[in-house]
């Protein structure tokens, strides 16, 4: 069953421009069934830009607008009731002496109060929850806290549906559960979804495509892979978590090929030319530990690749069922990372000291186009 009328199909676009006060320049797209995730640190101004999208601050300047309705410009300024969006604040916001059935028929004043119950408890139905509408919410779980919220912010049909943070309250088998219902929850919705969070996997996991917001500034904007294949810069690898940041020096280039060698500490290795290097040229380059591939050299199952480096394992952290390593490279002041199975690790019989082998893929391989 469609949980949203299927004419609602309006996107949702904003514009802000904001110097006074807490200092906030943003601009994107949401379409009708897309979910964007606004990704930043703590203080960088998600939260005040999903406030400001959902009518409960202004901005100084700019245009938020949903389809062809304006819901904010310099002339006008619709209030939350008139923007007809749902909302779910970062700690829930439910009426702590209305109970689950009662929380959830708050947003249904729009219909006639015959019908209101029987909503409410197809609501409850409807995100997993239905057997505790007489609870009040001490008496729920953080999860079950969420599929309330969730239930009354889209009670009322809304155009847009706003998230602030909505998995940080809740321990992380709940968590784990949520995203699933969230991922099965976006395929029957035909509206944009704006979900705040600090968590870069919840936003590569749930996210058609990413903002990514730090001290008021959107740094960039895209598919949260695409994003992560090509930061823009070192601020931006370094907020899509990415640990593997070098520095590098370009000593040959091959036209034909169209790749170029890095001096990489006492190794060279191979990357694909963008065509601006020069011989000589400084640079900072950054590699996703999917691009670096551990394997055992003595059976040959190392990937082909021109960039195979000596390297010795510094470290190893155990984390469930993942080992994250860290290798020094000689000449090389910073650790390489990668995380591998703990199956592989322990096939290979990886331990601490122990000199063996890795291979990065070139393609993988990208050259910031400036620094941070």
């Amino acid at each position: 069953m469609k949980l949203i009328n299927p004419s609602s199909n309006a996107a949702l676009q904003v514009r802000i421009d904001q110097q006074q006060g807490i200092p906030l320049r943003a601009e994107f797209r949401c379409a009708a069934g897309e979910l964007l995730a606004v990704v930043g640190p703590s203080g960088g101004g998600k939260t005040t830009l999903l406030r400001m999208i959902a009518g409960l601050s202004t901005p100084q300047s700019g245009e938020i607008r949903c389809g062809e309705q304006i819901w904010y410009n310099e002339q006008q300024c619709l209030t939350p009731q008139q923007r007809h969006l749902g909302y779910v604040p970062q700690h829930f916001g439910l009426f702590p002496h209305l109970n689950a059935e009662a929380n959830v028929m708050a947003a249904l004043d729009h219909l006639p109060k015959a019908e209101r119950r029987a909503q409410a408890r197809d609501w409850l139905r409807r995100v997993n929850l239905d057997g505790f509408p007489e609870r009040l919410p001490h008496q729920l779980s953080g999860g079950q806290k969420q599929r309330v919220a969730l239930a009354r912010a889209l009670a009322r049909n809304p155009q847009v549906l706003l998230l602030d943070e909505p998995f940080s309250a809740v321990d992380r088998g709940t968590r784990e559960r949520l995203y699933v219902e969230l991922a099965q929850l976006k395929a029957k919705l035909n509206i944009p979804v704006i979900m705040v969070t600090h968590d870069i996997n919840e936003a590569v996991l749930l996210a058609d495509r990413v903002v990514l917001i730090s001290q008021g500034a959107m740094l960039q904007q895209g598919e949260p892979l695409a994003v992560m294949a090509k930061p823009h810069n070192e601020l931006v690898a370094r907020h899509m978590g990415l640990r593997n940041i070098f520095d590098a020096r370009v000593v040959a280039l091959e036209s034909n090929e169209q790749l170029a060698w890095l001096q990489f500490g006492e190794q060279r290795i191979a990357c694909e030319n963008p065509g601006h290097l020069q011989l000589g040229m400084q640079l900072r380059w950054v590699i996703p530990n999917q691009g670096v591939r551990f394997n055992s050299i003595s059976q040959g199952r190392l990937p082909r690749s021109f960039n195979k480096l000596q390297v010795t394992i510094e470290s190893m952290l155990v984390m469930g069922d993942l080992v994250r390593i860290a290798t020094s490279v000689a000449g090389v002041e910073h650790p390489l990372q990668a995380e591998v199975s703990l199956n592989l690790a322990q096939k290979l019989g990886f331990h601490e000291g122990m000199q063996t082998e890795v291979a990065l893929k070139s393609d993988m391989i990208h050259l910031f186009r400036h620094r941070a």
